[in-house]
Formats: C-alpha cells, structure tokens, sequence
C-alpha cells in the first residue's frame, strides 16, 4: 500500500534545530558551489617584493638615463657633421670657382699665344718687305755708282741725246726717289706695329701667365682644403655610426630593463587581483552563511548589483593637411639618400656634385636628399617648391622657432648661406634627408647652426 506524507507544522522546539541544519546545508553548498573558497581557490601567483620592482623601475630609469644622454651626444655629434658637410659644400664650390678661373686663364695665355704667333708672322712678312726694298736700293744704287755719279747727282744727266731725255731721266729719278722714301716709311712703320705686336704679346702671355699661376694656387688651395673637409666628414660619419651602434645597445638595455620591471608589476598586479577576488569570495561566503542563519532567510532575495558602463569610443581626428604632409615625409623614412635626388612624385635617381656626393656614389642611388623630400612632402597637398633649400626657406610665411608647429620647416645656415632643410614634428623631433651615406630617418632637432625662423606653408 502507498504511504503518504502529510506536511506539518514544526513543534515547539523544533525551529531552532531546523535553522541550524538549514544554515549548515547552505554553508556546505555554497563553499562547494562558490569560487574563492578554499576548497576551489587557486594558488597564489608569485608576489614579487617592493624591493624588486623598486630596483628594476631603477635600472630602468638608468638605462632611459644613458639612452637619453647618449641621445644628446648623438644629435651633437649629427649638428657637427650637418655642419662639416656645409664646410664642404662651400669648399667644393671654391674648388670649383678655381677650375674654371684655372680654364680662364688658360684660354686667356692660348689666345695670347696666337696674338704673339700672329704678330710674330706680321714680322717677318714687314721684314721681307724691307728688305726687297733695300735689295731695289741697292741696285739702284750699284747701276748710278757703275755711271760714275752718285744718285740724283748731275752726273746722271750726261749724256742725253736732248732735251727730252734729260726730262726723262729726272722725271725717273723722281719717282725712284719717291719709291724709296715710301720704302722707308713702310720700314719704320713696320718696324714700329713689329715693336707693338711684340710688347702686347709679352703683356698677354705675361698676365695669361700670372693668372694660370693664381688659379694653379686657388685650386690647390681649395681641393686641400676640400680633402680635409672630406676627411673630418668621413671621420665624423665613422662617429656618428658608433654612436648609433652604442644607442641601439643601449635601447635594447632600456626595452629589457623596461620589460623586467613590467614583469615584476604584471605578477604584483596578478597577485594583487588574486588577493582582491579571495576577499570578495571569502566576504560573499561569510554574508551568504550570515543570511541562511537568520530565521527569515527564505523569505529574503539577494539583490544581484550589476554595473554598466560604456566606454565612447574616441575617433581619430580627420587628417588635415598639416597631417598628410607629415605622413608623405614620414611614409619615405629609410629611403636612402641620394643628393639632387626626389621630386613630387617619389625618390629619383641623384646627380653628380664632383666631390662628396660623387665619392658616396649618390648619382647612382634612388633617394632623396634634404630639399627633394620636402617638395614630395608638400606635393601631397598641391604645394610646389623649388629644389634648392635657400629658395624653400622664402617660400612660406617666417615664424619664431619658439612658435615652431608641426609641419613646419626649419632650416641650417653656414656663413648666411642656407644648406639644409627638415620637417618638424613636434616635442622636439623632426624628420629629414640628413646628408650622404645615410637614410630618411627621424631625429631631435639640432640648434647648432640653426636658422632663427621656420617656415610655415599650411
């Protein structure tokens, strides 16, 4: 047969015994259902001590230190070598004046040369001429001594058969007499132009000479000069690459020593956590045991709190030009550097300079140098400028460097000459075609040498 069981009110007495055994119940499921709780907590994850972070935020400080020193080292050591290839650049401008004062000169002493060889020609023909005229004189003067009279003498007249011969004979003296007065007249003036042509010729190949002589010694002044420019440049360029070596070292010690330290505080921060979420657990647990005890637990309903919240999300501001020249300039970092090289479209090939340009091979490179990335830069937002840093420099509107923005371009001068241009980026770096032998980069910007304005195009 079926039993059935009735419900019924607890006796007296009896509703304590069934709390308690209600809360034990609880408390059993809650400690196996509960995460936290030391049946099913984890363990804890390593807690590193205040000591060790301590010492690696130090190390890593240093080696921010040493970067940052080393950093500054670097950008002067750049600034001396920005300022070298500008003692170049002038040098090699000053050889070259004196090659083609060297090719003046020496067009000058051929062009002497043909004067003296010309004058010396006319010479000898006026020389010839005279002396054909004093062979005439000479016979002229054997056939009236043959007559046993001197010329023009009245010896000369004897013997004429009549009046007429004797007109005839003085009308021939006449005309030999003219004849060899104009004779001697074209000697003297022919020995005169002859005395003339040579002095000018001596005056000519004197000067021409003096000049060659001037030029030899500009040239050669100027090429030494030149070769030891080329020399502290190379010297420099060897400097700056140890220096970037050491900085690398250096970086990759700072990357480590930064990556210790957030080692440490990630496993700080994981125990932190652990710890936070035990209490929780260990609170919620104590404040579920809390609530089975009391007499009304059954009638009560746990409020669950949820909390909500939204992040917005930030959109990045539309690029304006400013920004689009920036990320053309940006867009060609380590493209090499190649002088003359680079227009509106991209790199280009470089071009010959004759000196340092030419011994880095750049005519042979696709790059761009200093000026030809700033024109690609600004093409992108329909700005054109010349290929030539000097007539960049009054392309725009002249602001103080201490009003310098981003997208503005500020410019190196040697003895008020303009010969280096780049593009600033803010906080105190900037982005250029530095000089031969190296790469599109970005960089600190370099005071030395500076010139006092930058210039705004946007």
């Amino acid at each position: 047969m079926a039993v059935v069981l009735r419900p019924r009110c607890p006796r007296a007495g009896e509703g304590a015994a069934v709390r308690s055994v209600t809360s034990l119940i609880v408390a059993t499921v809650l400690a196996l259902v509960l995460p936290g709780t030391s049946a099913s907590a984890p363990p804890a994850p390593p807690n590193p001590s205040d000591e060790e972070i301590q010492s690696g935020r130090a190390e890593s400080q240093s080696a921010a230190g040493r970067v940052g020193t080393l950093a500054t080292h670097l950008a002067e050591a750049e600034g001396q070598l920005v300022n070298l290839n500008a003692r170049v650049e002038v040098k090699m401008e000053d050889a070259n004046k004196a090659r083609v004062d060297l090719q003046r000169a020496q067009d000058d002493h051929a062009e002497a040369l043909q004067i003296a060889e010309s004058a010396a020609a006319e010479s000898r023909a006026a020389a010839d001429r005279i002396e054909d005229q004093r062979q005439r004189l000479d016979q002229f003067a054997a056939g009236s001594y043959r007559q046993g009279s001197a010329l023009g003498s009245a010896s000369a007249f004897v013997g004429a058969d009549s009046p007429k011969e004797v007109l005839d004979r003085a009308e021939m003296l006449d005309a030999v007499s003219a004849s060899q007065g104009e004779v001697l007249d074209g000697l003297h003036r022919a020995r005169t132009h002859q005395a003339n042509k040579d002095s000018v010729a001596r005056e000519a190949l004197q000067e021409a000479a003096a000049k060659r002589s001037a030029a030899d010694d500009a040239r050669a002044t100027a090429e030494e000069a030149e070769n030891a420019a080329v020399a502290a440049q190379s010297d420099q360029v060897a400097e700056n690459a140890r220096l970037e070596s050491e900085k690398d070292r250096l970086n990759r010690e700072l990357q480590q020593a930064r990556s210790n330290v957030a080692g440490l505080e990630a496993q700080r921060g994981r125990y932190e956590d652990w710890l936070a979420a035990k209490e929780r657990e260990e609170q919620a647990a104590a404040a579920a045991a809390a609530a089975a005890a009391e007499e009304q637990s059954s009638d009560s309903s746990g409020d669950s709190g949820s909390s909500s919240g939204s992040t917005g999300e930030v959109g990045a501001p539309a690029g304006d030009s400013v920004e689009v020249a920036v990320d053309r300039a940006l867009s060609q970092l380590g493209v090499t550097y190649a002088w003359g090289g680079g227009n509106a479209n991209g790199p280009t090939k470089g071009i010959r300079d004759g000196g340092v340009a030419d011994s880095y091979g750049d005519y042979q490179k696709v790059g761009f140098d200093c000026s030809g990335l700033m024109i690609y830069a600004f093409a992108g937002v329909g700005v054109e400028l010349a290929h030539y840093s000097g007539y960049q420099y009054d392309s725009g509107t002249k602001v103080p460097l201490s009003q310098m923005q981003r997208g503005d371009m500020l410019f190196w001068e040697d003895g008020g000459r303009t010969h280096h241009v780049a593009m600033y980026l803010g906080d105190g770096q900037m982005v250029e075609a530095p000089y031969s032998g190296s790469q599109v980069r970005v960089t600190s910007v370099r005071y030395s040498g500076i010139a006092p304005y930058a210039v705004r195009l946007l």
